[in-house]
C-alpha cells in the first residue's frame, strides 16, 4: 500500500476521513482505523476501571464474589492497589505514545512519557505478581498465565527500551506494540470469560474446591441467609477435606447463588486468559507481518541516525535477525542499487 497522503481520492467520505486522520499524523486510513479501534477499546476499558482506584469501595463492590476475602487484606491488598495503581495510568498514557502527531511535533514529551509507561507498566507487573495466588480462585494454570504475561510485557519492554537506546526505531516500534497487545489480552479475557462462564454453567458438571470460610465471608458480605442449608458440610464434622468443599460452577440461573457465581468465573479465567494471550501474540505478529513498508521505512531513518551517531552496523546497531541471527546484513537501499549496478 502506498502512501495515500499523495493521492487525491475521489471518493468524498475517504477524503472527508483524511482531514480526520492527517491532522493527527497519521498517513495511511487502515493505521488510523487500527489505532482508533484498538487504542479505543484500551482507553474505554481503562476509563471504566478508574472507580476501581477506590480499593476499600468501588473495587470490593465491583469485585467478583469471594474475591475481597483474599485481596482485602494484607500484603495481596498492597499487591492489588500496587497493581491498579500503576496499570491504569500507564494504559491511558500509553495511548499517547502511538498518536505521530505527538511523535514528530514533542518528541521529548513521548521520550519521557515512554519512561514514564514503561515504569509504571514494571510495577504493575509485581503488583500482578503478589495477588496472582489468589486472585480469581489462583489456580495453578492461572499463575502460570499470569507469570507468562509479566515475562512477555516485561521482555518486550526491555527490548523496547534496548533498541531505541541504540537508535534501532523500528524494533523499537515492533516491540513497543508487541508489548502493549500483550498487555490489552487482560479486555479480550473478559469477553472470552464470560462466554465460557455461561457456556460452563450451560453444560453443568463442572466443580471447584472453596474453603468453608470463603463461603461464609460471601454469605456475609452480601448478606444472604441460607449458609447451613446450602452447605451443611461445613457445619458436619469430618464433611469437608481440611476445610474445603466442592461448589459447582453455575452463572446463570435460579440455581445459581454468590459462591457458584463465583466458582463459575474462577474456573474460566486460567484458561481465558491463555486463550487470549494467544490470540493476541499471534494478533500483532500478522499485523506487523503486513506493514513492511512501515518497518523499512523506519529502518532508513535508524541507519542514517546511528551512522550519524557513530555506532558500528549501521542500520542493525540494534538487537536484529542481522546481528544475532542468520538473516543478510542490512544495507541501505542506495548500496543495494549499486551492488545490483556492478
Amino acid at each position: 500500500m502506498g502512501d495515500d497522503a499523495a493521492t487525491t481520492p475521489s471518493n468524498g467520505f475517504v477524503r472527508t476521513m483524511r482531514k480526520v486522520y492527517h491532522p493527527i499524523g497519521f498517513k495511511k486510513g487502515y493505521n488510523a482505523i487500527l489505532c482508533f479501534i484498538f487504542a479505543g477499546a484500551l482507553f474505554g476499558f481503562t476509563l471504566a476501571r478508574l472507580q476501581y482506584l477506590s480499593i476499600d469501595g468501588n473495587f470490593r463492590a465491583g469485585i467478583a464474589p469471594g474475591e475481597w476475602f483474599w485481596l482485602g487484606k494484607g500484603f495481596r491488598k498492597v499487591g492489588i492497589t500496587l497493581h491498579l495503581a500503576t496499570i491504569l495510568p500507564a494504559a491511558l498514557l500509553v495511548i499517547l505514545q502511538f498518536i505521530p502527531i505527538i511523535r514528530y511535533k514533542a518528541l521529548l514529551f513521548h521520550r519521557l512519557n515512554g519512561y514514564v509507561v514503561v515504569l509504571l507498566l514494571l510495577l504493575s507487573n509485581v503488583g500482578a505478581l503478589m495477588i496472582a495466588r489468589r486472585s480469581f480462585g489462583g489456580g495453578f494454570e492461572l499463575q502460570t498465565g499470569i507469570g507468562l504475561l509479566a515475562i512477555m510485557t516485561t521482555g518486550g519492554a526491555l527490548m523496547a527500551y534496548i533498541n531505541i537506546k541504540r537508535l534501532q526505531i523500528e524494533e523499537h516500534r515492533a516491540w513497543m506494540l508487541r508489548t502493549w497487545f500483550y498487555a490489552g489480552s487482560i479486555i479480550t479475557l473478559r469477553i472470552i470469560m464470560i462466554i465460557s462462564t455461561l457456556i460452563v454453567s450451560q453444560l453443568g458438571g463442572f466443580y471447584r474446591a472453596v474453603p468453608c470460610e470463603e463461603i461464609s465471608f460471601i454469605y456475609e458480605d452480601s448478606s444472604r441467609p441460607g449458609l447451613r442449608d446450602d452447605f451443611p458440610q461445613c457445619f458436619t464434622p469430618n464433611g469437608t477435606t481440611n476445610g474445603w468443599v466442592a461448589v459447582e460452577a453455575k452463572f446463570a440461573g435460579d440455581a445459581s447463588n454468590p459462591v457458584q457465581t463465583e466458582t463459575s468465573l474462577h474456573t474460566t479465567f486460567g484458561a481465558a486468559a491463555w486463550l487470549a494471550l494467544f490470540l493476541h501474540a499471534i494478533g500483532v505478529e500478522i499485523y506487523l507481518r503486513l506493514t513492511p513498508k512501515e518497518g523499512e521505512r523506519l529502518r532508513k531513518i535508524s541507519y542514517q541516525r546511528q551512522l550519524e551517531a557513530g555506532l558500528k552496523h549501521p542500520g542493525s546497531a540494534g538487537i536484529t535477525a542481522a546481528r544475532f541471527g542468520d538473516a543478510d546484513a542490512w544495507e541501505p537501499p542506495q548500496t543495494r542499487e549499486e551492488k545490483t549496478v556492478n
